[in-house]
């Protein structure tokens, strides 16, 4: 039997992909309502923790941070079964999966932080990415359920923290992408160049590639070597900004990345690349 605690648009298909599968799944969340929905689909639901959790194998969590996932797995504690896996596919910090894992540990139940590339039609559907890091006996045990809930499962070692890491990483460059295609539509509008043409401005620059190599060059440390350099990447930049600005367009990026270059422009780096704004002034 599976528990499920954390029922909201993620937890929920999970829950249903499971009973898909065949799975005894009991649920849990802090609205019960939304618990209480998902036994139309099979599940079990509960609103006390630690009945909800009782005779599982593997207790799944899909909550909203560190204090939430400490909270509940407190008041489930009383009904884990010895050697129970505690699956937590939450975003949280690094260090707070590597404290849960000796934490858990030491209680006789295992903590394997399996945070997730996926929305809700991902999770119904056995699709998008998942990670996971830590022990690596207990995540052979439980790989193929996994890998039953995904697309793709990776897995990054015996260091309970490194899957947070990635996964942080990863929504790092969700929100700088974000951030830049929004300076892109405002830009975009400033000189009157419609939003949809941006599409083939990506296909040009291929933004997969462009990244890849932004960390080559970055970690090859060969700054004095540029194929743009610095005092012209600013200029665009005040370019960027005065057409921005006269037409009463609002950018996010921009700004803030200008301020970095005249820091390093005050030092004396106008010749050199402008990737040396990666590094700190």
């Amino acid at each position: 039997m599976i528990a499920f605690l954390g029922t909201g648009l993620l937890g929920a298909n999970f829950t249903k992909a499971l009973l898909r599968r065949g799975e005894k799944v009991n649920v849990w969340n802090r609205s019960p309502e939304k618990a209480k929905a998902l036994e139309a689909d099979g599940a079990k639901a509960f609103s006390d923790l630690a009945e909800a959790v009782k005779g599982a194998q593997r207790v799944h969590l899909t909550l909203s941070d560190d204090k939430s996932v400490d909270e509940v797995l407190k008041a489930a504690s009383a009904g884990f079964s010895k050697g129970a896996v505690i699956v937590d596919h939450t975003t949280t910090s690094a260090p707070g999966a590597a404290k849960r894992a000796e934490q858990w540990k030491k209680e006789g139940v295992h903590y394997i932080h399996a945070p997730v590339f996926m929305g809700p039609p991902n999770a119904l559907e056995g699709s998008g990415t998942m990670m996971v890091s830590g022990d690596q006996q207990v995540i052979k045990s439980i790989e193929p359920e996994l890998s039953k809930m995904t697309g793709k499962l990776l897995n990054f070692g015996d260091d309970p923290s490194k899957a947070a890491a990635i996964k942080l990483l990863g929504n790092l460059f969700h929100i700088s992408l974000l951030g830049g295609i929004t300076d892109m539509i405002n830009l975009a509008g400033a000189l009157n160049v419609p939003a949809t043409d941006l599409g083939a401005l990506f296909e040009i620059l291929n933004p997969g590639g462009v990244a890849q190599a932004r960390v080559k060059k970055i970690t090859s440390n060969t700054f004095d070597k540029a194929s743009w350099e610095l005092a012209m990447a600013r200029k665009d930049a005040r370019l960027m900004m005065e057409q921005a600005a006269a037409a009463d367009k609002e950018l996010l990026v921009i700004p803030s990345v200008a301020k970095k270059m005249d820091r390093w422009l005050d030092k004396g780096h106008a010749k050199d690349d402008w990737t040396i704004l990666s590094q700190e002034a």
